[in-house]
């Protein structure tokens, strides 16, 4: 008898081993996932992930930096990863319901009984299917809403990086005439301080030069820290460390701009905007969940079957099923929270739908009011610059005063700097522009899945 038993007991804990270990190979495992020690910036530019095979060579243009700065910057790569979760809880949401197992062994103790008492129960909750498919739906609308979420950050990280490059070239560019303006007038100032020392002239005739200067010296100094503080954004956006220096190009490379096309595009804006497909991606989520919520009304149904065996070996069988009874609780508080959800989502994408196509048309009114400062500015410009060549032949010919020549030639640079102050306001509103409406920039891909 125990030879017989003891092959068959080995048979059984094989087939259990092979049962627990097929069960496990199935389920995740821990893996440790230590935080960085040390800040992760990248020492050099060429430590930088590359968005292309061939890397640009020399200096970077403003289109290469938006490349580096999507492929590049921490904040999008942190971002990105909501993808994941979202794709989980998609996954998630899509995974039907668990049946349950009950059973019970209960020992005889006392009584007449001659073998222990035992049950088991197989049940599953109907309910839970019932809201199947809202959930999955739901899952996967906020799934898209996620992923529009990330294009529209990486907007917004191109368009910074568009922008600051953008300043920092024409700052560059124009910190020659800053600097021009300061060496004149330093030159000059320098003189009227030799003649002050000899006392050929009075301090009344040195004063204004003196203004002229500082007032040059603090717009030079002024223009090199927003250079300093741009090139540190640069460095942030790009995940870089503050002392790298960026190389870029002498020319700012924008998409092509075109005010009309955007104008007439105003009315597909909300099909491409990422913020405005998110916000809609979301109202289809609470959308379903309104649904998912007035069908958990119902009552909890769970059926299924038992078998059972008393102390004296009769056995019993059938099926099962558990009701619950709506009588203090009909789920009518989530209906109201999930329908007061739905309607906040409904105002916010009506008031961010306005602020969209509202903001675009304002810059584009704003811009036709740059464009005819900037226009009547240079028209004003050689009239300026004519007046100082004049005015430098006559202060040296001795026919015109100091504070006349100063007043001359400060008018010229004060006019060349407010030409590039208006032609950097112009950029700049022309990248927030296109940064809104989305030239040149990644689409959001949503996706058709089966319901």
């Amino acid at each position: 008898m125990n030879g017989e038993t003891r092959p068959a007991r080995r048979l059984a804990a094989r087939f259990t081993a092979i049962l627990l270990a097929g069960f496990l190979s199935g389920c995740a495992h821990y893996a440790a996932l230590p935080l960085a020690t040390n800040p992760p910036l990248a020492p050099t530019l060429a430590a930088l992930d590359r968005p292309s095979p061939a890397p640009p060579t020399g200096p970077l243009s403003v289109t290469d930096i938006v490349d580096l700065a999507l492929a590049n910057n921490p904040e999008l790569k942190a971002a990105r990863l909501k993808r994941a979760i979202a794709a989980g809880q998609t996954k998630q949401a899509g995974t039907l319901p668990n049946p349950s197992l009950t059973g019970a062994f209960l020992p005889l103790l006392s009584g007449v009984g001659t073998v222990p008492a035992w049950n088991v129960g197989l049940g599953q909750d109907l309910k839970t299917l019932l809201t199947y498919r809202t959930r999955r739906r739901a899952a996967r609308d906020s799934e898209r809403q996620v992923a529009a979420d990330v294009v529209w950050q990486e907007w917004q990280v191109a368009g910074q990086a568009r922008q600051i490059a953008s300043d920092l070239i024409v700052g560059r560019t124009s910190r020659a005439s800053y600097l021009a303006a300061y060496q004149l007038l330093a030159a000059r100032n320098a003189k009227l301080e030799q003649a002050l020392a000899a006392r050929n002239v009075t301090l009344v005739t040195v004063a204004p030069d003196r203004v002229a200067l500082q007032a040059a010296r603090s717009a030079l100094n002024a223009l090199d820290q927003k250079q300093l503080a741009l090139a540190h954004q640069l460095n942030a956006l790009l995940g870089l460390a503050p002392d790298v220096v960026v190389p870029l190009a002498t020319q700012v490379d924008l998409p092509p701009f075109d005010p009309a096309a955007i104008r007439t595009g105003l009315a597909t804006l909300p099909e491409r905007r990422p913020d405005l497909i998110a916000l809609r991606m979301g109202y289809a989520a609470a959308d379903e969940q309104v649904r998912q919520a007035i069908q958990s009304q119902f009552p909890d149904l769970v059926l299924g079957g038992s078998v059972s065996s008393d102390n004296s070996s009769v056995i019993n069988g059938g099926p099962t099923a558990t009701l619950s009874l709506p009588v203090f609780d009909r789920n009518q508080g989530n209906v109201a929270i999930t329908q007061a959800t739905r309607a906040q989502l409904h105002a916010d994408y009506a008031a961010r739908l306005a602020s969209a196509i509202g903001t675009v048309g304002a810059m584009l009114r704003e811009m036709e009011q740059l464009s005819a400062q900037l226009a009547e500015a240079r028209r004003d410009l050689p009239a300026a610059r004519l007046a100082a060549e004049r005015a430098q032949a006559a202060f040296g010919a001795s026919n015109l005063d100091e504070r006349g020549y100063v007043d001359l030639v400060s008018n010229r640079f004060a006019k060349e700097q407010d030409i590039m102050t208006l032609e950097l306001a112009l950029l700049d509103r022309q990248i927030a522009l296109q940064t809104l409406v989305g030239d040149g920039l990644p689409t959001v891909e949503t996706g058709t899945t089966a319901p």
